[in-house]
C-alpha cells in the first residue's frame, strides 16, 4: 500500500479510482484495488468542510476592524480563497458526489458570507458610535458670538425722509443715474453758458455719434422733469437718489445722495411750501418748534427761489436744533419756474407748484453728529458699528424716527 496525501481541494486519479481530499485528509489507494465506498469519502469531506467553516467563522468574529474583516473575506471567498478553490474542484467529482458536495459547500459558503455581513454591520456600527463620541458637540456651550450687521446712516435717513413725506401724501419717484442734456439742464431752464454744463463741474460721458453727450445727473431734478412729462397734474412726488458732481472735500464728495420734492396743481402757493418744509424739519429733527427763515436766492428752475435756514445753537461745541441765536442753512426751494412747466408740456397759466432739494448726507450729519462727509463712503466697519442702526430700527412717525 502506498499512502498519498491529497492537497486542498485537489482530486487525484489513480488506478483504483478518484479520491478527493480536504486539508489534513489522507487517502490510501492500491493500484488495482477497489475504491472506498462513496459514503466513506463524503463523511470525511463533510467533517473537513465543517472544520473549515468553523475556522473561518472564528476568524470573521475575531476581526478587530473592517480592514481585517476584508482580509478574512478575501482569504475565504476571494478569487484565490480557500472556499473558492474547493468550489472549483467540484468538476472532477462523479455526479452523485458532486451534488452532495456542492450542496454542503454552498451551505458553508453562505454561512461564511452571512457571518461576514453580520460582523461588518457590527464593526460599522461600532465605528459610527466611536466617531459620534469623538466628534460630539457639547450643546450646553454658549454659541460663538457673531456681530450683527448695521443699517447705514444713509439708508436710515432715506427711510426717515420717505416716512415723513409719505404721511403728507408724497409718492416716491425714481429715474436713471445717466441722463441727457435735456432732462438734466435744458428742461430745467439752465442757460447754454451755465457753469454746471462745464466739465469741471459735471461728469460727462464720451461723445455720441450724433454729437450729444450723456452725463451723470447732477441732481434728482430730472426725475421731476420725467414725471411732469409723463404724468398730468396733480403731482406730488419725492425723488431720492444718487447724484454726481466733480467736487471733493470734507463737505463734498463726487457722489452723494439727494432728495427733491415736487408739488404741481392749480392752487398750490408759497405758503404751502413753507408749511410743508416746517412739518418736515420738525418731524425729522424731532423738535416741536424749529424757527425757520426763507432767504431770497436764485435757482434757474424756480421763481421765486429761497434758501431755508433753521435756528440752532453751537454753544460748547454742541449743535442743538431749534434753540440758540445762530442760523443753519439746510436746503433750497422755490416755486417751479413757468419755463420748466412749459418745457414739460404743462400750462403755466393753469398750473403752478413748488419744489425743494435737500442733501441726504447733510441732514444725517446734522442729526447724528457725523463730522466728515467722506466717512460715509469709506466702508469702515468701526465707523458703521458706531453710527449704524439695528435692523429693527424702522423709522415711523408714531414710533420715532431716530434711535
Amino acid at each position: 500500500m502506498c499512502p498519498m496525501r491529497v492537497l486542498h481541494g485537489r482530486a487525484v486519479q489513480t488506478g483504483a479510482g478518484l479520491f478527493f481530499g480536504v486539508r489534513g485528509c489522507y487517502a490510501t489507494a492500491t493500484i488495482g484495488a477497489p475504491a472506498p465506498p462513496p459514503h466513506r469519502l463524503m463523511d470525511g469531506y463533510m467533517d473537513d468542510l465543517e472544520t473549515l467553516r468553523a475556522e473561518l467563522i472564528t476568524a470573521v468574529e475575531d476581526a478587530p476592524d473592517l480592514g481585517a474583516l476584508e482580509e478574512v473575506r478575501v482569504t475565504a471567498l476571494g478569487k484565490k480563497g480557500r472556499v473558492t478553490a474547493l468550489m472549483k474542484s467540484l468538476g472532477g467529482m462523479d455526479p452523485e458526489t458532486r451534488k452532495a458536495a456542492g450542496q454542503e459547500m454552498n451551505r458553508v459558503k453562505d454561512a461564511i458570507a452571512a457571518a461576514i455581513e453580520a460582523r461588518k454591520g457590527e464593526l460599522e456600527a461600532a465605528e459610527l458610535d466611536a466617531r459620534l463620541a469623538r466628534e460630539r458637540i457639547d450643546v450646553t456651550l454658549s454659541a460663538r458670538p457673531e456681530r450683527a450687521g448695521s443699517i447705514h446712516p444713509i439708508s436710515q435717513t432715506w427711510d426717515e425722509v420717505v416716512a415723513i413725506f409719505g404721511q403728507m401724501g408724497f409718492a416716491v419717484a425714481e429715474g436713471p443715474d445717466i441722463e441727457d442734456d435735456f432732462h438734466n439742464f435744458t428742461a430745467l431752464n439752465f442757460p447754454p453758458d451755465h457753469p454746471a454744463r462745464e466739465m469741471h463741474d459735471t461728469f460727462f460721458l464720451p461723445q455720441r455719434p450724433d454729437g450729444s453727450r450723456h452725463l451723470l445727473r447732477t441732481h434728482t431734478s430730472p426725475v421731476q422733469v420725467r414725471t411732469m412729462i409723463h404724468q398730468p397734474p396733480p403731482i406730488r412726488i419725492l425723488a431720492p437718489g444718487r447724484t454726481y458732481r466733480s467736487d471733493s472735500d470734507m463737505t463734498h464728495t463726487p457722489m452723494f445722495h439727494q432728495f427733491e420734492g415736487l408739488v404741481i396743481d392749480e392752487t398750490t402757493h408759497m405758503g404751502h411750501l413753507k408749511g410743508c418744509l416746517q412739518e418736515f424739519v420738525e418731524a425729522y429733527f424731532e423738535v416741536d418748534d424749529v424757527p425757520m427763515r426763507f432767504r431770497p436766492s436764485f435757482f434757474p428752475f424756480t421763481e421765486p427761489s429761497a434758501e431755508v435756514d433753521i435756528r440752532c445753537s453751537r454753544k460748547g461745541g454742541e449743535l442743538r436744533i431749534g434753540a440758540g441765536d445762530d442760523w443753519l442753512e439746510i436746503l433750497g426751494c422755490g416755486m417751479v419756474h413757468p419755463n420748466v412747466l412749459k418745457a414739460c408740456g404743462i400750462d403755466p397759466a393753469r398750473y403752478q407748484g413748488f419744489a425743494f432739494g435737500v442733501g441726504l448726507e447733510r441732514i444725517a450729519m446734522l442729526k447724528y453728529g457725523i463730522p466728515d462727509l467722506r466717512t460715509f463712503f469709506e466702508s469702515d466697519l468701526r465707523w458703521l458699528r458706531h453710527y449704524g442702526f439695528a435692523a429693527l430700527d424702522v423709522p415711523t412717525l408714531h414710533g420715532g424716527l431716530g434711535r
